[in-house]
């Protein structure tokens, strides 16, 4: 008997996720804000080496895209430190 029970929980443990719904969501989220920084970083050169194009130092390449990918991991750390089976405490 204790060992049909014993076989029992380790079954129910095997089918338990490590991450749930809210954990992916806030993955996809996080790729979502690095893939867009990067996408952002696109472009600003110039076809000829002799010519220098100033758009390479927009405030778009060198401020806003950087921030996203940052903003980006920490979004994919939060999701996977985040615990969604905790209860709040209110």
């Amino acid at each position: 008997m204790k060992k049909k029970l014993q076989e029992l929980k380790k079954m129910e443990n095997e089918k338990e996720f490590i991450f749930q719904r809210k954990n992916y969501i806030f993955m996809f989220i996080g790729l979502g804000l690095i893939a867009l920084g990067f996408i952002l970083m696109i472009g600003g050169g110039s076809d000829d080496p002799n010519v220098f194009n100033p758009d390479i130092y927009s405030f778009r390449r060198i401020r806003l895209a950087p921030t996203l990918v940052l903003l980006g991991f920490a979004v994919e750390a939060y999701a996977i430190l985040m615990n969604p089976n905790k209860k709040s405490s209110k």
